[in-house]
């Protein structure tokens, strides 16, 4: 009686014990993508394993591999690894009917499945990027369109200009069979300055980077037109040569250029070699606007010059030095006095008009009459100077007429007589 009762507590431990055993085993698979025509990897994994056998189905539920048997006539699977913990298996040149969920299996009380999805990813063609024309004028709307097909998924389609990005309005449709085309249309309007900038259609896709295209952009716009003075350089006077360039640049090319004098006529005497315009010998009769005009087909241009002639330059002489001298008879001779009156004028060739001009006058007429007027101080000085040394002089006749009692006398007793009348002097400085 006692051993019934023995066995069926041991019997009673191990069922206890079993169940314990089962749910500490998990079962575990990954998802794979993989592109189209590449290799790919399934792999069941088992912790804890009792030696449970572990197996993999395909997605119609038909085993692949059994433990470390193939029972599937498949020779593109191959066994990766095999362990207690562990089946892998390789899946090479993977095309889209190999997509599906891959079962793994687990021989347990009750069996354990973990799901493998495959997911074949099929690469877009080369992108097609196509304008509604080749060249487009300046300001005008132009548009751009982009077409991704046969891809798997959807591609998506990004735009840039340059080093903008730009936003364009994508179409998705889907094929027969499983797979998108996606179109991008791009509407901008143009300018100059998009001439040769590079327009890129931009293919985003798990299965390829930096898919691309591009377009450059060929835009034809009206001439830019300046005007270069060749010389003189500065301010422009009466006399001078007055040379003009017209620079004009445009796409296409300007193919007439053409110089014209607002309200008035160019003067007889001007010379127009094709974008340059000469004139010389300038006088203010000239002063007015003159315009280069410049055109092509696609439109016409034009730039100004304001022409405005000033007064010729006039230079004044310097003044000459004057020097007086005067000898005193009877004192030391005075030192010579010289007056050396200089004027140094800067006459600038900046913009000065003719009140500029008034006031140059006006400082040189005060000039010249201090001049006259320090010469005509110096002259009454000299007068007064003169007036009060009076020349005197001596001669030798009146020597002892001072002790004579009459005039004969006097003749008589004078120094010499009249034998020495040869040599009376008279001294006169």
């Amino acid at each position: 009686m006692n051993r019934p009762a023995s066995l069926s507590f041991s019997n009673l431990i191990s069922l206890s014990l079993c169940p314990s055993t089962v749910q500490s085993q998990n079962l575990i698979a990954d998802n794979v993508s993989v592109v189209e025509g590449d290799t790919a990897t399934i792999s069941c994994r088992v912790k804890n394993n009792d030696d449970s056998v572990i197996q993999l189905l395909n997605p119609n539920r038909q085993t692949i591999y059994f433990r470390d048997v193939r029972p599937l006539k498949d020779a593109r699977f191959q066994l990766v690894n095999f362990s207690d913990n562990e089946l892998r298996v390789s899946l090479s040149n993977v095309s889209l009917s190999d997509e599906g969920r891959y079962v793994c299996q687990l021989y347990t009380d009750p069996p354990q499945e973990a799901y493998a999805d495959i997911t074949v990813l099929i690469p877009p063609g080369n992108p097609i990027i196509e304008s509604r024309e080749d060249i487009v004028r300046e300001g005008n709307e132009t548009e751009i369109t982009c077409t991704s097909m046969g891809s798997k998924p959807a591609a998506t389609i990004r735009w840039m200009k340059g080093d903008k990005e730009l936003q364009g309005k994508s179409k998705v449709e889907a094929t027969y069979d499983r797979m998108f085309t996606v179109t991008s249309l791009l509407r901008f309007t143009v300018t100059r300055e998009d001439d040769g900038v590079p327009v890129v259609c931009i293919v985003d896709h798990p299965a390829v980077k930096d898919f691309q295209a591009q377009k450059y952009l060929e835009v034809q716009y009206k001439p830019e037109v300046t005007i270069k003075v060749e010389f003189p350089q500065g301010l422009i006077r009466e006399g001078e040569n007055l040379e003009l360039t017209c620079q004009a640049k445009g796409k296409p090319q300007p193919h007439q250029v053409n110089w014209v004098r607002v309200d008035d006529e160019v003067p007889s005497h001007a010379v127009i070699t094709g974008s340059d315009l000469f004139i010389e010998n300038l006088n203010k009769s000239y002063n007015g606007t003159y315009r280069c005009v410049a055109s092509n087909s696609v439109g016409e241009t034009y730039a100004d010059y304001i022409l405005y002639v000033r007064d010729a330059l006039t230079t004044t002489p310097k003044p000459t030095t004057t020097t007086t001298t005067t000898i005193s008879a009877t004192t030391s001779p005075p030192d010579i006095i010289q007056v050396t009156p200089s004027l140094d004028f800067l006459l600038s060739d900046s913009q000065a008009g003719p009140e500029a001009q008034r006031l140059d006058h006006a400082v040189i007429g005060g000039v010249v009459a201090v001049v006259v007027f320090a010469m005509l101080c110096l002259l009454i000085v000299l007068g007064r100077y003169f007036a009060r040394h009076k020349g005197t002089y001596f001669t030798h006749e009146a020597k002892g007429a001072d002790d004579a009692a009459d005039a004969d006398t006097a003749i008589i007793n004078a120094e010499g007589g009249h034998n020495n009348s040869d040599e009376k002097k008279e001294y006169y400085i």
